[in-house]
Order: structure tokens, then C-alpha cells, then sequence
């Protein structure tokens, strides 16, 4: 169809015939359109409908054609214009601003707007002139002035337009029912209102270029859908010259190419069929450069075939007779096992034995191998008397895990559902989607819809669609199938699907795994189930693995349990020990994998390198190496995709991410895929935003530990914020520091161990000592031990002996902890040595306070008071920033004076120990020093006699059992003023 040109009276253009057909098909057709049943049709039409077909006297105005209207057109095209531009938005208020566009494009007058309250008067006189007098639109109440334009009011039998998609609207219904005849007529009769080009014979602006083009476009289809009729009809003689000639002005429009070569091959004319299509192909690929589409392509291969089925075929069928229920079901799990509550839930959600369901769409989602056909299969089966017509399972995959198309989907459904499809017993697969091909004809996705549709109108049906990849894929097969309930299962949650519920579908219970295990294996395994619980646990609790492991075990009657878990715990055989034949856990991971986009494949590996069992969104962002909030959108697609769980965190803040255990070794085997260097730089971005948010927590637990505390806090939050994507610290961390590191510690060890496997040897021992704060403060030894020990061995590696006395001071306030006084002396006498190497007299005092605690633990309380003082000394030497290594002296020297009995001294001192906590902001050391003043008030006489006391807090949560203090001897404890081997001796000067 020609379109009009932009901006310039449409020229004329060869129209189609006003009824849609050639000279040739008119002709033929005059016959035949008098034994039509449109007269009955018509006289079973509403009122309304009634209205529409009445005759020309009603059109008052037309735009489908040239622009005119009843009893005279105005003259001035200018008015012309603006008839036109308001009827194509006939009852709604079209702006001055778009009318003034419409007139004059991009130069309007300077007088535009009263210009256009003339054009306006004029078509007000030339509307009341044609209503007349006694019209109830009469006295210019047809074009009313609404803010911000007009209103044109157009009665619902006045405009063509109206009346044509009211007609090609019932037409496509009738269709769509089935009602062949009915649609042929009512598509004629919407045909019959065009009189040319649409909106011919006036200037065309924006909007009416626009209109004018869609119009044509919808002429065509509407002519298309009725030749389909036609052909549905049996009429393919009548059509054939018909269609020649649409061809030739429509050159590049496929449906009118197929519907001619079905004409032709249906009137006996194979050879013109296939020559149609030649023709066809020819004009596409020297014109445009394209081959036919596919589905012009399959028409002309079952035209070669000579395919049966494209013989057109009588639509009636014998009224009242039901077909035979479809049941197209895989075998029963004969060990289908647990999933109760699930079934009880999707159970509620069928429809009764009678009535529709509520909400006829039911979405199983769940990552691959979690059971969810077997599951849709198990209910489909428990429910049979819901569905008398049938059960239908329908996979929507082919050859290689490729998604089949909405037109392969319906064709194969329409195997299972229509002639042919009954008589199935239910215990026996149907066949795969290779060896049904011929059975029934794809041809194109409307005209399968429709049948499909005809298919299972009025019966009670359950159709399983199984393994869909997205919402695109389903939704024209849920739209064909309106009255059947349909249950959808997808690697993906399809939260696209208008209507549907969803059920997500998680692994087997433990106890679940261990029943399916065992029913699997068989009684053997009863004799060790702590075998069976591991290979469950090994598994994931995934059905489909644990179903590998139990037949690879019972494949092997000489291996145990125990030897077979021990086998597939083995990291290094990574998925290669579960596959059991063609079941192949790895295989049906893979398969979702490449199912995402490329950024989501690179997500997944390299989130493989996140910390178990789960990580935060900030984690992400950093080992991607993205701003936080695109992070965040290529994740929750992994999460969508069933790549990755999601759970909320302990302290119910935010979200946090997992791997199952066997799609995390997916993900490290395919992390060779990385370029040379990625994953390294993806563990140092995360040990890096590790290091930030630990020094900021850090800063917040124990403020001032760290050196230069001043600058301690905005240095970490900058860095974290850098190498998390921007993720706030305050707002990851928040005001709870021992809570983000309680959460967080699994991960901060991780980055530690990470560091060092890597060579990053300053991220390892910064990243250890940014944790020793918190190691401290909540007594985790073992991963304080572990992390320092290879910060030690970095420090050694790289040459750094200062990083390595600070190493060593921590190792000794551990060692310390743990009550081991002996190493806790040598490693303060190793790293202070380092200290005074180095000239660091702060970290000499540091050690000294350490070796003080060591000879207070010990029994030497004044030993430990020299040793404070001295410590005291260096700090002072030092100069300002040790606020905290101060206040810990006076929590020593305050401990020196309690044990000799001072008890007001001890009061004293542990009132400035206080108020130094409070200076820096230490919640946790202030309130122990005030909880260390109210023990000694309220025990101010027991210390005064030099009575035993049971226990002393001497940090934090460290106590001391037992106490000895000046004047009382306790066995195994040394006695005041005895040397103790590394100690320095009382009086001994510290050096640097």
C-alpha cells in the first residue's frame, strides 16, 4: 500500500477494491454473497450491532478514503485539516499546540493561534449548517472549546471508522470462535466502508501522516484475516485471482504470499503453488536482502511433501460427541518422596470437580534438578477426577536444551489434545518431540492458536508446560488454552505472568534426602547413617543428585557408604562423580547457566570466589567490580535464573546471597573461562572492601586502637565505599559493630586466606590486624590464630619486619587470652625487640602493657606496676595520638593497686580509666571500668583484709580465676618479686 507523502496532499494511489477483492474474485464471489448467512447473522446482532449495518444514511463522516463528510465538505483545505485532525480523535480533546502542528508543521504564523479560532468558526458554521435546526448537536454544541483545545462530538454510527472497528472487532471474535462464515461476512462488510487511501485529499502533518499509515496497516490485516476465512471456507478457487493481484501490489507482505500458495496447492495447482513461492523468494532477496520467513519457508517444504494435511478439510464436527480424555503423563515416580506440604498447597489451588479455578495458572519455579516435573506430574496424577478430559504434559524444550517457539509448542500440544491423542495409557511416555514431527502440520502460530483453542474449548483439562525459558514463551500458549488449568514450570520464576500463582520449589528436607537415599540404594545403607546423612548433605539435598549418588551406589554393591561419600567429597573430581548413566547433574546445571546473558555468566563465576555460606550485596559489587545498584540488578537475575539464593541475614538488615553447594562447584570449574588476571583482581577488590568496612567497624569497636585513630574512621569509610561500589559504610556496618562482624566473620577469614593464596601479602596481614579488635573483644580464638599465622607468613615473605611485630604482639595478647603465659611472653619479647628496631617506642609500650599483663596474670602484681609505668613513659615520649594505649595503662595500674589491697587508689585510677574510655568513645571499656568500680565498693572489705576473691575481670569479659593478690600463696602461681622467664626484671630499663 502506498503511504501518503509526510506533509503534502496524499497523491492518488492505486485502492484497494472497496470490498477487498479483485475484479476477477468479485465476479466469481456475486453468487455466492447472496446465499451468505450474514442476513440470519444480522438478525441475532444486538441493537447496536444492528445500527452498525444500517445503511449509508447514518455516515455523516468519513476519513477512511478522502476526508469528507455529509451533506458538503468543506472546500478550504485548511479546514479540512482541522475536520480531519479532530475526527481521528473524535470525542477527545485535541490540543491548540497539536492542532497548530497539524496546519503548519514547524513554521506556523505568527498569528497561528487566531488563525486557528477562524478555521474553527468556519467548521462550526459548516457542522451547523449539515446538522440543521432541530439536530441534537444543532447551535454549534457538535464543537465545543475544552481547555486546552477542542472536542469534536461524533455520534457512535456517524464516522466510518467507528463503524469499521466495531466490524473487523466482531469479525476477529467470530474468528476466533470458530464461526468462519460469520467472520468472512463481517471482515467483508468492514472492508466495504473503505472508499480509498485513508485521509486522502488534505495535507498530512504529524499525527494524520502517522494515523494514515497505521489505518493502511490495519486495511491489510483486516483483509489477511479475511482471506483466512475464506480459505477456512473452502472458497480457495474464488481467492486465487484474488490474491495474484495482492501480491503483486504487496510484494513484501508473507501472509498473502502463503495464503495464495495455499489457494493454489488446495485447487490442484501445486507447481503455481511452488512457482508463488519462488516468486516470493526472488522479490525478498534481490529487494531487500532477506531470505522468506520460517514460516513461509515450512509451507513451501510441506507444499514439496504434498502434505495431507494442508487439504482443506471440512470444519464440522458431530454435535454432542466428546472426545475420548487426552492423557499425555510420564511414567509415576515409583520413589516419588515427600513434598507434602507443597502438594497440599498446590492441591488448594485446582479447581473443584466443578466450576473453574479461581486463578487458572499455576508457576512451580526451582533451580535445576529440585524435582519440579516430577512434582507437577505427582499432582497432575493425585487430582485426576478433577480433570475428566485429560491430563497433558508438554516439554518445552528440543534437541540440545533449545527452547521450542510458541507455534512448535501449540503444534505439539495439538498432538497430544486433539484426533489421535486419546488412547494413551497413562503409565506410558509419550514419544519425544523428533519423533512426532509429521503428525500434525505447524503451520502458523495465529491459525494453531485458533485451533488450539477449538481444541479444548468446554473441556476440563490439566496441561503441564514443562521447562519453560521465559514468560515470552508461555503467554501465547496461555492465552489458546483460557478454560484448562495450566501449570508452568520453569528454571526461572516467570513473575511476568499476568494472573498465575507461584510456588517456589527449594531441595529435599534433610530427612527427606536420607528417605530417597535409602530407597534408592537399598536396605545396605541402613547399616551406616552417618554415610547416608553425608552423601545427602554432600548432594546439596538436591533430588536430582541424590538420585545420581544412590544409583551410582547401588551400581556398586562391593563399595560402602562411607567409601562413596568419601569419593564425593573429593573437590578435586569437582561434579564428575555425579552421573549416572543419562542422568547428569552437571548437564542440567549447565543448562541454566547458559541460559542467562553474559554479564550474568561472568556474575556467577566470579561470585564463586564470595565467602560461604553466604555474602552481602556490597561483596558482590566488589568482586564484579560495579557500582552497587548494578550489582544488585545482575544478581537478583541470578536469583530469578535459580543461579543463586537469596536469604535475610541473622539480623534481619538486608539481604544476603548463597550458592547451592553443587552450582558453586559449577562455578569454580568454569572460572577458567576468566581472562588472565580477573580473578585476582576480583580478590583483591573484595579483600579491599573487606579491609574498609573491617577498619571502620574496627573504629567503631575498640576507637583508637589503630594507629592515626584520628583520620581512622573517614579513611576506612572512603576506602570501602571505593571498592564496594559505593555502599555507604554506616549504612552497611550501621551502629553495631560486633554485629557486622559476627555476621561478616566467615567472609573476613575467607579474604584473609584468599590474600594469601593470591600473593597479596600487605591485604593479608592489613586485613588480619583489622580484625584483632574484634577477635579480642569476642574471644574467637580459633580464627584469630588462623588468620594470623598466615599474616605472619606474609610478613616473613615480603620483608616487613614492623608488620611483623605487630603481628606478634596480637599472637601474644591471644596466647594471653587462652592462659598460655609462656608464649604469650616470648611473642611481646619477640615483637618488642622488632619495635625497638624500628624505633616504634609506641608499639615498645604497647608490648610492655602486654608483658604486665602477662606478670599481673602470674602473680607479680608490682612487677606488672613497673612494667605499666614504663609503659606509660614511652607513650608520653611519644608524643599525642596513643589516648588508648594510655587508658589501657591506667586499667593495669588500677588492677596493681586492687591486688595490693589500695583500694581507694584502685578506685581512683579506674575513675580515669573511665573517663579516658568515654574520651574516646569505647562503650565497651567504659562500662567495664564502671562495672569494675562498683566490684570494689561493694567488695571494698574482702580486698582491704586481703581476702581471696573468686574471680577478677581484668578486660573486658577476661577474667581471671583465682585470684592472687599480695600476701596470699596459691599452688602453681609464682610468688611475688620471682623472676619469670622472659620477663624483664624489676627495674630494667626499656629500651627506644
Amino acid at each position: 500500500m502506498e503511504r501518503p507523502p509526510l506533509r503534502s496532499p496524499a497523491p492518488p494511489a492505486p485502492a484497494l477494491n472497496p470490498s477487498g477483492r479483485g475484479a476477477a474474485a468479485g465476479r466469481s464471489n456475486r453468487n455466492m454473497r447472496s446465499n451468505r448467512s450474514n442476513r440470519n447473522m444480522r438478525s441475532n446482532r444486538s441493537n447496536r450491532s444492528n445500527r452498525h449495518a444500517s445503511g449509508e444514511n447514518e455516515m455523516r463522516f468519513r476519513i477512511l478514503g478522502p476526508v469528507s463528510m455529509t451533506p458538503r465538505t468543506p472546500t478550504a483545505a485548511k479546514v479540512r485539516v482541522l475536520l480531519a485532525a479532530l475526527l481521528v480523535r473524535a470525542n477527545e480533546v485535541v490540543s491548540t499546540e497539536s492542532l497548530i502542528d497539524e496546519l503548519w508543521d514547524i513554521d506556523p504564523p505568527r498569528t497561528a493561534a487566531t488563525t486557528l479560532q477562524v478555521y474553527v468558526s468556519q467548521l462550526r458554521k459548516a457542522l451547523a449548517d449539515a446538522d440543521g435546526p432541530g439536530d441534537a448537536f444543532a447551535a454549534g454544541r457538535r464543537l465545543h472549546t475544552v481547555p486546552p483545545g477542542y472536542r469534536l462530538h461524533v455520534g457512535e454510527d456517524e464516522l466510518d471508522l467507528s463503524r469499521f472497528e466495531f466490524l473487523r472487532r466482531s469479525g476477529k471474535e467470530a474468528y476466533e470462535r470458530g464461526n468462519f462464515a460469520a467472520a468472512s461476512g463481517l471482515l467483508r462488510e468492514s472492508l466495504d466502508l473503505w472508499t480509498g487511501v485513508a485521509l486522502s485529499g488534505v495535507p498530512h502533518g504529524p499525527v494524520l501522516a502517522t494515523t494514515g499509515v497505521r489505518l493502511e496497516e490495519l486495511r491489510t490485516v483486516t483483509l489477511e484475516q479475511r482471506i483466512a476465512a475464506d480459505l477456512r471456507l473452502g472458497r480457495h478457487h474464488e481467492l486465487t485471482g484474488e490474491l495474484m493481484e495482492l501480491v503483486s501490489r504487496h510484494p513484501y507482505r508473507e501472509t498473502l504470499h502463503a495464503h495464495l500458495m495455499v489457494a493454489l496447492f488446495r485447487a490442484d495447482r501445486q507447481s503455481d503453488a511452488l512457482r508463488a513461492f519462488a516468486r516470493a523468494r526472488r522479490s525478498l532477496v534481490e529487494e531487500l536482502g532477506v531470505e522468506p520467513g520460517a514460516g513461509l519457508r515450512k509451507l513451501h517444504d510441506r507444499i514439496l511433501r504434498s502434505d495431507p494435511t494442508l487439504a482443506w478439510q471440512e470444519p464440522a464436527a458431530p454435535a454432542g460427541q466428546e472426545p475420548a480424555p487426552a492423557l499425555w503423563l510420564p511414567p509415576a515416580t515409583a520413589d516419588f518422596t515427600g513434598r507434602e506440604d507443597v502438594l497440599t498447597v498446590a492441591g488448594k489451588l485446582l479447581p473443584e470437580a466443578a466450576g473453574p479455578a479461581p486463578q487458572p495458572v499455576l508457576v512451580v519455579s526451582g533451580r535445576a534438578g529440585v524435582g519440579k516435573s516430577a512434582l507437577a506430574v505427582e499432582l497432575a496424577r493425585r487430582n485426576a477426577d478433577r480433570f475428566p478430559a485429560g491430563q497433558v504434559l508438554l516439554h518445552l524444550r528440543g534437541p540440545r536444551d533449545m527452547a521450542l517457539d510458541a507455534g512448535q509448542a501449540m503444534a505439539g500440544l495439538l498432538r497430544r489434545i486433539g484426533p489421535g491423542s486419546e488412547g494413551r495409557p497413562a503409565g506410558q511416555a509419550p514419544p519425544a518431540a523428533a519423533e512426532e514431527a509429521a503428525a500434525v502440520p505447524d503451520g502458523d502460530q495465529e491459525e494453531l492458536a485458533e485451533r488450539l483453542h477449538r481444541a479444548v474449548q468446554g473441556r476440563r483439562l490439566l496441561v503441564i508446560l514443562d521447562d519453560a525459558s521465559s514468560e515470552e514463551q508461555v503467554r501465547p500458549l496461555l492465552a489458546a488454552l483460557p478454560d484448562t488449568f495450566t501449570v508452568v514450570t520453569s528454571r526461572r520464576t516467570l513473575a511476568g505472568l499476568d494472573g498465575a500463582r507461584h510456588l517456589t520449589l527449594d531441595v529435599l528436607r534433610p530427612n527427606e534426602a536420607q528417605k530417597l537415599l535409602a530407597s534408592i540404594v537399598g536396605p545396605r545403607l541402613a547399616d551406616d547413617p552417618a554415610a547416608a546423612q553425608e552423601i545427602a548433605r554432600l548432594c546439596g539435598h538436591l533430588p536430582l543428585a541424590v538420585r545420581v549418588a544412590g544409583t551410582g551406589l547401588a551400581a556398586r554393591p562391593h563399595w560402602t557408604a562411607a567409601a562413596w561419600a568419601a569419593r564425593l567429597a573429593d573437590e578435586s573430581a569437582g561434579l564428575s562423580r555425579f552421573v549416572a548413566g543419562d542422568l547428569d547433574v552437571r548437564a542440567s546445571l549447565l543448562a541454566g547457566y547458559r541460559e542467562v546473558g553474559p554479564a550474568e555468566r561472568r556474575a556467577f563465576r566470579l561470585l564463586s570466589l564470595a565467602p560461604v555460606p553466604d555474602f552481602p550485596l556490597w561483596s558482590a559489587a566488589a568482586l564484579l567490580g560495579l557500582p552497587a545498584a548494578e550489582a544488585e540488578q545482575v544478581v537478583e537475575r541470578l536469583v530469578e535464573s535459580q543461579l543463586l539464593g537469596v536469604r535475610r541475614a541473622a539480623s534481619g538488615q538486608a539481604y544476603r546471597y548463597s550458592f547451592h553447594r553443587l552450582l558453586r562447584k559449577l562455578a569454580l570449574e568454569l572460572l577458567v573461562d576468566e581472562l588472565p588476571g580477573e580473578v585476582e583482581s576480583a580478590t583483591e577488590r573484595l579483600g579491599s572492601a573487606y579491609l574498609g568496612y573491617a577498619r571502620y567497624a574496627d573504629a567503631l569497636l575498640a576507637p583508637g586502637r589503630l594507629p592515626g585513630a584520628a583520620g581512622a574512621r573517614p579513611a576506612a569509610r572512603a576506602a570501602a565505599a571505593a571498592a564496594a561500589g559505593g555502599s555507604e559504610p554506616a549504612l552497611v556496618v550501621g551502629d553495631t559493630p560486633a554485629r557486622w562482624f559476627q555476621d561478616e566473620a566467615a567472609g573476613l577469614v575467607d579474604a584473609v586466606r584468599q590474600a594469601h593464596t593470591a600473593g597479596l601479602w600487605r591485604l593479608t596481614w592489613e586485613l588480619a590486624d583489622a580484625l584483632t579488635g574484634w577477635f579480642e573483644a569476642g574471644s574467637v580464638w580459633g580464627d584469630w590464630a588462623a588468620t594470623h599465622e598466615l599474616a605472619l607468613d606474609a610478613t616473613l615473605l615480603a620483608e616487613r619486619p614492623a608488620e611483623r611485630a605487630a603481628v606478634l604482639h596480637s599472637l601474644g595478647d591471644l596466647a594471653w587470652q587462652q592462659r598460655r603465659t609462656r608464649p604469650a611472653a616470648d611473642r611481646y619479647e619477640s615483637a618488642r625487640a622488632l619495635f625497638a628496631a624500628a624505633g616504634d617506642r609506641a608499639g615498645q609500650a604497647r608490648c610492655l602493657v602486654g608483658l604486665a599483663d602477662v606478670a599481673l596474670s602470674s602473680g607479680e602484681s608490682g612487677h606488672a606496676g613497673k612494667l605499666y609505668a614504663q609503659a606509660a613513659e614511652l607513650f608520653a615520649a611519644d608524643g599525642p595520638g596513643h589516648a588508648r594505649g594510655q587508658a589501657d595503662v591506667l586499667r593495669g595500674l588500677a588492677l596493681v593497686s586492687l591486688l595490693a589491697g589500695r583500694t581507694e587508689e584502685a578506685l581512683h585510677r579506674f575513675g580515669d580509666f573511665v573517663e579516658a574510655a568515654q574520651r574516646l568513645g569505647d562503650k565497651r571499656w567504659s562500662q567495664f571500668g564502671s562495672r569494675s568500680i562498683d566490684r570494689i565498693q561493694e567488695h571494698v572489705v574482702d580486698w582491704a583484709t586481703g581476702r581471696r576473691m573468686e574471680a577478677l575481670e581484668v578486660r573486658p569479659g577476661v577474667w581471671l580465676v583465682g585470684v592472687p593478690h599480695t600476701g596470699v600463696t596459691y599452688p602453681g602461681v609464682p610468688q611475688a618479686g620471682v623472676a619469670y622467664p622472659g620477663l624483664p626484671r624489676a627495674g630494667a630499663t626499656a629500651t627506644g
